[in-house]
């Protein structure tokens, strides 16, 4: 999808109710569009992975599939709503590499065109005892919240916010990671 030189607004709709991802999705469409102005919609979007993935494959699945899911819905609409230029999903996930276990974020974009954009974060390496609770079938969030004292960090700054004293949060993460998946909509005659 190529930006219209004219369009003064991007409408996106972002897989998740979470106010961390509907924020950096906004951010990310605000500082990469910045001539725009960026309206979001919200919508609960199945992942179809578990509530807590465990492989870089499932993450990236997740986000894919909450991606795919808000076009899908976008696409069934009335014929009298406005139609959404971005479909926008993020997944956080854990897997063990050779450095050790970590945690991530995988996005994904889809265009009015249809068009996939994924993009993943950088990697935050978790303790040792914290992967072991994600091994016994805990959610990261969960595990964090009970290590930190802190109530749905997960809504907040996230296992990144606290490992990183806030230096990082989850909502920066996600926002890095959409403006790079961003590439090929600011430029599309390149990657072609």
């Amino acid at each position: 999808m190529t930006m219209k030189a004219d369009s003064t607004v991007i409408r996106i709709c972002v897989g998740s109710t979470n106010p961390v991802k509907v924020n950096a999705a906004k951010q990310a469409f605000s500082q990469t569009f910045p001539n725009h102005i960026i309206h979001c919609k919200e919508m609960h979007a199945p992942s179809g992975v578990a509530d807590q993935p465990m492989t870089e494959a499932d993450t990236r699945l997740g986000a894919q599939n909450r991606a795919r899911y808000c076009f899908e819905q976008n696409d069934l609409a009335d014929q009298g709503s406005q139609s959404m230029d971005f479909c926008v999903a993020m997944e956080g996930g854990v897997d063990e590499f050779e450095e050790g276990a970590a945690t991530f974020a995988y996005v994904a974009i889809v265009n009015s065109d249809g068009d996939l954009m994924t993009g993943r974060s950088a990697n935050l390496p978790l303790p040792p005892k914290v992967y072991a609770h994600l091994l016994a079938g805990e959610e990261l969030g969960l595990v964090m919240d009970a290590l930190f004292n802190t109530n749905n960090i997960r809504q907040k700054g996230g296992a990144i916010g606290l490992l990183t004293n806030h230096a990082a949060t989850r909502e920066s993460i996600y926002t890095q990671a959409l403006i790079l998946a961003l590439a090929p909509a600011l430029h599309p005659q390149h990657y072609l």
